[in-house]
């Protein structure tokens, strides 16, 4: 424990989103995760907004993307699938699609550079923790349907019941109809 900040960085298919596999250190009375540290994210100057959201089962929140925020999330309680897809043209992971699982019992950060499409699927009841490094305006925010197959996202990202989503995510455009890109 001593010095802590025992992680290890894993890339997620995507350029520069990724995964912070955290250390939790424990004993008798509990365990202790170190979350985040400036340090481990260079590129980022200073992070400027803490939020918290919390989900019932069977939710879907997003998929947005940034063309200047730059997120990392922590699932503090329950199971997420979260998606990403990058949208980002000039990227050399332009277009690629994937999923993965944000699990509080198993404690990651997850990295989200601009122009990632993101949002996540509740697996079971969850709020997730996450920083940002521009405060929220709104202006900055912008949706694609997240059930849309253009996304080529894993065939495990549409199975299941029907989530609820809110009304502004479930009228967002298609890929093909966005006209804010990255």
């Amino acid at each position: 424990m001593e010095g802590m900040a025992d992680i290890t960085i894993v890339p997620t298919g995507i350029d520069g989103a990724k995964l912070t596999k955290l250390t939790v250190w424990e004993d008798e009375r509990g365990g202790f995760v170190e979350a985040f540290r400036a340090s481990w994210f260079a590129d980022r100057q200073r992070w400027v907004q803490w939020n918290i959201s919390r989900s019932s089962g069977s939710v879907v929140r997003g998929l947005h993307f940034h063309k200047s925020q730059t997120d990392y999330w922590i699932a503090v309680t329950g199971k997420l699938q979260v998606a990403l897809v990058d949208l980002r043209p000039k990227s050399p992971t332009f277009k690629v699609a994937t999923c993965l699982t944000l699990d509080s019992a198993e404690p990651e950060g997850l990295y989200i550079p601009p122009g990632v499409l993101h949002g996540y699927r509740v697996i079971s009841e969850a709020a997730i923790m996450y920083l940002v490094d521009v405060e929220y305006t709104g202006k900055d925010e912008f949706g694609v349907r997240w059930n849309d197959p253009a996304l080529g996202l894993p065939k495990s990202w549409y199975e299941g019941a029907e989530p609820a989503v809110s009304r502004r995510d479930a009228t967002a455009p298609l890929l093909a109809d966005l006209k804010n890109r990255p």
